[in-house]
């Protein structure tokens, strides 16, 4: 990262724009679509339209990062990506998850058996439009399955041909380990923003392995948002919104966070975007970093 020193011994950084996920290099700034469903990221969502120009706008914006997984909408997701954008631009990596099965508005149930998670990676294929899936992603271990068919059926459809690189969500370090001795790892998707850091074991891990790690949920602030919080103090003094300083406390953090803020609105895919142009100070970092 990039220095430039400031009056009175503050530095002001300029993190990394870019990241080498798996041989593909992307912005780090990167649009999570689970937000472009209906209520409980189930079923159509409420405009339709401006849905398209979201992501659009996304990709018009620089982003070459998109998050999605079958089980939003379910189907609903990926089938606006693809109507939005296909045929996709070259640098545009999309990456979509397998693993869980919804039985209606916010219900969430893991199924690992490799058979379905297979049949989920065909299905994707066919919604996305792509004969590869450029970054698959296990959405959950699931408990009743042995995780070594999970992982197994995982370098299969690398092997194949059918997916390039391969990523898990919400996983220890352990698991990261125990799936890395049966495929490589490009990515791991776990809980992490400014308020709730419980995955800072697997930060770290990601961080030494070169894996990159994408933090869903990633521009909470929590109490530190409101009026009078650090978060708000510091905007202000930025000229930016709260959550503009989250999602430039997080690319500051590590280089390999891939950040994805997911909006099913115009206005705010573009606010959130312009968190790049937010740089914080080693006071402004520290004071966010000391505030949980």
């Amino acid at each position: 990262m990039s220095q430039t020193p400031l009056p009175g011994g503050a530095a002001q950084v300029r993190p990394p724009a870019h990241f080498d996920l798996g041989g593909v290099v992307v912005r780090r700034l990167g649009f999570g679509a689970m937000r472009i469903t209906g209520p409980g990221i189930w079923g159509e969502p409420r405009d339709r339209s401006e849905c398209i120009r979201v992501l659009r706008r996304a990709v018009e914006l620089g982003v070459e990062l998109i998050d999605t997984a079958d089980s939003y909408g379910p189907a609903v997701s990926e089938d606006l990506i693809r109507e939005a954008l296909h045929p996709y631009p070259e640098n545009l990596v999309i990456a979509t998850k397998a693993g869980l099965v919804r039985t209606g508005p916010d219900a969430w149930h893991p199924v690992g058996r490799p058979e379905y998670l297979r049949q989920e990676c065909e299905m994707s294929l066919r919604r996305l439009g792509v004969d590869r899936i450029d970054l698959f992603q296990l959405h959950r271990i699931d408990p009743l399955v042995p995780r070594e068919e999970q992982f197994g059926l995982l370098a299969e459809l690398v092997s194949e041909g059918k997916v390039a690189r391969v990523g898990l969500s919400e996983v220890s370090v352990e698991e990261i380990e125990a799936a890395r001795a049966i495929v490589p790892l490009t990515s791991v998707q776990n809980l992490y923003n400014l308020a709730n850091r419980s995955s800072e074991a697997v930060l770290e891990h990601c961080e030494q392995e070169g894996i990159g790690f994408i933090p869903w949920f990633p521009i909470a602030s929590g109490a530190l948002g409101v009026p009078g919080s650090p978060a708000e103090a510091i905007a202000g003094a930025l000229g930016a919104i709260p959550a503009q300083v989250a999602l430039a406390w997080l690319l500051r953090r590590s280089p390999v966070m891939l950040p994805i803020p997911g909006t099913s609105s115009v206005a705010h895919v573009e606010e959130n975007w312009d968190a790049l142009g937010v740089e914080l100070d080693d006071r402004q970092f520290a004071t966010l970093a000391e505030a949980v």
